[in-house]
Parts: C-alpha cells; sequence; structure tokens
C-alpha cells in the first residue's frame, strides 16, 4: 500500500472550543480518511504491544507546547513518512489491527452509521447481485457473499476482486480501482459518482483459467467478462476470429470461446483510459494495456506550485501522477518511460498483483489464496477524533464498528463537525494527490528479483 498525507484540515470542537488538527490519509492515490495525531499514536502503540518481535518506525514525537505553521509541516511529513513505512513493510500492512484501524477510520471520517443495507454487485454483462449487509462491511466480505450468492465454490472465491467501474458518456467503460481488502465498498461507491461495484478476476497469469473452467460457475464468470473485454475492444482480435467467437456464443460453447480467447496476446489485461507518453516521442497521447516486460516502476506525484481548488475537474489534475518504468526494449536493453495518467496508481496496483504471481511461482507454490491471513488477533482500541472513549472493536463482527457503539456510552459528533467533515469528504473525489510545490515519488523494484526469461 502506498500512502500520502498531502494537506490537513482545521476542526473546531464546539464542546471544548479548541481546534484541533486532521491529517488527511490518502491510500493508492485515493482520499480515505482524516486522522489526528493522537489517533495515529494510539495505532503505533497498539502495533507495537501486538507484534512486539519487531521493530516499528520511529513515530514522530509529542509537543508540549502548540504547533507553528512550520512544526506542524514538519509533522505533516513525518507522519507520512511514518505511514508509509508501515505500508510498505509485509508483516505491518497485514496485520489485523492495522486493516480493522483504517476501515473505523474510513467510517468516522464519512460520517457513515453502521445499518443494514442490500448493495449491488455486478458481473460485467450488467447481471446485479443483490447482496444483504452493512454499510460498514469490508471489501472482503461484501466479495464472499456476492460469490456465495451465485453458487461460486468458496476455493474460487479469491480468483475474484470487487472493482469500481463507470461507464463513460461515449460508452466507453473506465475501471476505476480495484477495492482495498479492508475498505468498505458502500462508502467508497458513496464518494465517486455514477460507478458500479463489479466483480472481476484478481489474476494475470491465464494458466489459472484451467483451474476455474472445472467448474462451472467460475467458467460463466470468466466467460461474462471475456465477452465484455471483446465487446469493449480491451481484447483485441480479427474480424474473422470475431466471427468465430460470435459462432460459439450463439451456440452457446463457452469453454470452446474461452480457449479462443485465451490465445489471443491482449487477452486478460487491463486497458485504461488515453494517456500521455514520452515514447516513441514526448506528449504521445497512447493507450495502455498493462504488461510484465520491466524490472522496476515508480509512482510521480507532480506537486502544484499553489493551493489546488476544491472546484478543479478531475480532467485538468490527470497530468498530476506520473508512473515511470524500466521496460525491456530487447535483450539486455532497458529504457525508462514515463506515463501520465490519472490511473497512475491503478496501473502501479496491477503491476503489484503480477509481482506477486510471478515471485510465488518461482517459488514453486500453487496460486495463492487471495484472502489476507491476518498476522494477529488482537483486538483494536479505536480513539474517536473527538476525543470518545476507547471501545474494542473486531473486523471479524460485521456491526463492531465504531457507529454501532454510539448507543452505549460513546461521545457522538457534534452536528456542526459532522456537517463540516461530510462537505470536506466530498471535496476529496479526486484520485489524485496534491502537493505544495516539487516531486515526489515512490518506487518498486519487485521486478528486479525476476530474470530476463520472466519478463
Amino acid at each position: 500500500m502506498h500512502f500520502s498525507i498531502p494537506d490537513t484540515q482545521e476542526f473546531y470542537n464546539e464542546a471544548t472550543g479548541s481546534t484541533y488538527t486532521g491529517y488527511n490519509i490518502y491510500i493508492n492515490g485515493n482520499f480515505h480518511c482524516c486522522l489526528r495525531y493522537k489517533q495515529l499514536h494510539s495505532l503505533h502503540e497498539q502495533l507495537k504491544r501486538s507484534l512486539s518481535s519487531l521493530e516499528l518506525p520511529p513515530f514522530p514525537p509529542k509537543k508540549l507546547l502548540p504547533l507553528t505553521q512550520n512544526q506542524l509541516e514538519h509533522r505533516r511529513s513525518c507522519l507520512e513518512r511514518y505511514v508509509q513505512l508501515i505500508g510498505q513493510d509485509p508483516v505491518f500492512s497485514k496485520s489485523d489491527l492495522l486493516r480493522t484501524f483504517l476501515l473505523n477510520a474510513q467510517q468516522e471520517s464519512s460520517c457513515i452509521e453502521t445499518r443494514e443495507t442490500i448493495l449491488d454487485v455486478y458481473l460485467m454483462n450488467n447481471y446485479r447481485i443483490p447482496v444483504n449487509g452493512y454499510t460498514t462491511e469490508c471489501s472482503t466480505k461484501i466479495l464472499e457473499k456476492a460469490c456465495h450468492n451465485i453458487d461460486l465454490p468458496s476455493e474460487y472465491t479469491y480468483y475474484f476482486s470487487l472493482f469500481l467501474m463507470r461507464k463513460e458518456r461515449d460508452g466507453r467503460v473506465t475501471l476505476i480501482r480495484k477495492l482495498m481488502d479492508f475498505e468498505s465498498p458502500y462508502i467508497s461507491q458513496r464518494i465517486i459518482d455514477d460507478c458500479k461495484i463489479v466483480i472481476r478476476k484478481s489474476y494475470w497469469d491465464p494458466r489459472y483459467d484451467l483451474q476455474l473452467m472445472q467448474d462451472n460457475i467460475a467458467l460463466n464468470l470468466l466467460y461474462i467478462q471475456t465477452v465484455s473485454d471483446i465487446e469493449c475492444d480491451w481484447i483485441i482480435a480479427t474480424q474473422d476470429v470475431k466471427d468465430q467467437m460470435a459462432s460459439l456464443q450463439d451456440r452457446g460453447n463457452k469453454k470452446e470461446y474461452l480457449e479462443i480467447a485465451r490465445k489471443l496476446p491482449s487477452y486478460g489485461t487491463i486497458q485504461f483510459s488515453n494517456a500521455v507518453v514520452d515514447y516513441p516521442e514526448p506528449n504521445t497521447v497512447a493507450t495502455i494495456v498493462i504488461v510484465t516486460r520491466m524490472r522496476c516502476w515508480r509512482v510521480t506525484t507532480i506537486h502544484n506550485n499553489e493551493e489546488v481548488s476544491s472546484n478543479s475537474s478531475i480532467e485538468s489534475q490527470i497530468q498530476n501522477l506520473e508512473l515511470s518504468f524500466e521496460y525491456l526494449m530487447t535483450k539486455n536493453c532497458l529504457k525508462w518511460i514515463t506515463i501520465s495518467s490519472e490511473q497512475a496508481m491503478l496501473m502501479s496496483v496491477c503491476l503489484q498483483g503480477m509481482v506477486d504471481e510471478l515471485l510465488n511461482q518461482k517459488d514453486g507454490n500453487e496460486y495463492f489464496n487471495a484472502k489476507i491471513q491476518c498476522t494477529n488477533v488482537t483486538p483494536l482500541s479505536y480513539i474517536r477524533r473527538d476525543g470518545g472513549v476507547n471501545h474494542r472493536i473486531s473486523e471479524s463482527s460485521s456491526s463492531d464498528t465504531i457507529s454501532s457503539l454510539n448507543d452505549i456510552d460513546m461521545p457522538i459528533q457534534s452536528p456542526s463537525e459532522s456537517f463540516s467533515m461530510r462537505n470536506k469528504i466530498r471535496k476529496k473525489i479526486s484520485t489524485t494527490v496534491f502537493f505544495k510545490n516539487g516531486r515526489e515519488s515512490v518506487q518498486n523494484e519487485a521486478f528486479e528479483g525476476i530474470g530476463d526469461d520472466d519478463l
């Protein structure tokens, strides 16, 4: 996970007559929550107790006196560095404590109460799967329920993931992002306009298809996605091949249809929106399809020299994220290529998924189970932003999130704070992270352990 804290918010607590600072936390380029220093410090202390055998990165020290503007900026920078190191650590990032903390932080920041709801999950042919759940259930549980509702065997569930998808006015389909295991699909969908929650396969190697094609339900899911990708021109085929596949489709020969599709060069790829690329010439507009012939990559945020207006359109902001990677042009010839796109972070997430598969295969393992295996079972004590009393919260219960405990003895946000926070959250719908000046990048060299034959 890539964390960033690009800016802060000031809040006024009517009950105490004081102000406090909230730090806007983005994960993988998307706004996730707004937290106070003491909330992050509480998480740090609990991680330290729960994973006592591991060394945590240093946490920014407390200050006795109110912070100056320079001190506040320094704390923001130090907190950002801290959460980035946590997100890059394979043990801390998969900790049940951290996952539960982030789910509750998302709920608190969105001002969404825990209640039962029906969440619509779609297949790629627009087939609706109604899921009975809670507004604050995480993606993993919603995925499990959706797959159960269509009778997919449980051993195949984690070959698939939930994505946010939008159909553009011109008919194009855009994958906005893959939902993280610990986030609430209900809350995330409400932040972005006109999007659906869809099920798509979450692996890249087409050899895994062979396992799924042995089951009729899993086969049908692959078939539905493939037909959709053909119709969207994500999978490129000649007219003769399209005619052959259309004939098989008419006869309901799904397995034969997939066997032909799997031989096409662009099968199993995600096609992204047009982006600006510096190859073969600077400012080239290109269609991006994720490939694996690379050694390492980095995502760079182009920081603005001035504050960004909350009314700035996404179209005016799309060049603020860059994905750069070393591409294997020919054997022993690697060249850096840079892509400017609002989907740069999604591209990075896809690349990381490929790395996980390739390294897993090199270790001789079967397909890894995408369900996160929790590294600890210590329950979380979550401190609310308004200073509410600690409560034990567990991700294992659908309704055990912070708002379900409001009826006990936890102070509820004042109406003015809740209204203020809700308005501020709605200004965070852009997937682009902004800073005041300069550039910042996060580099991933995960492909370095992979040889030329794997690229």
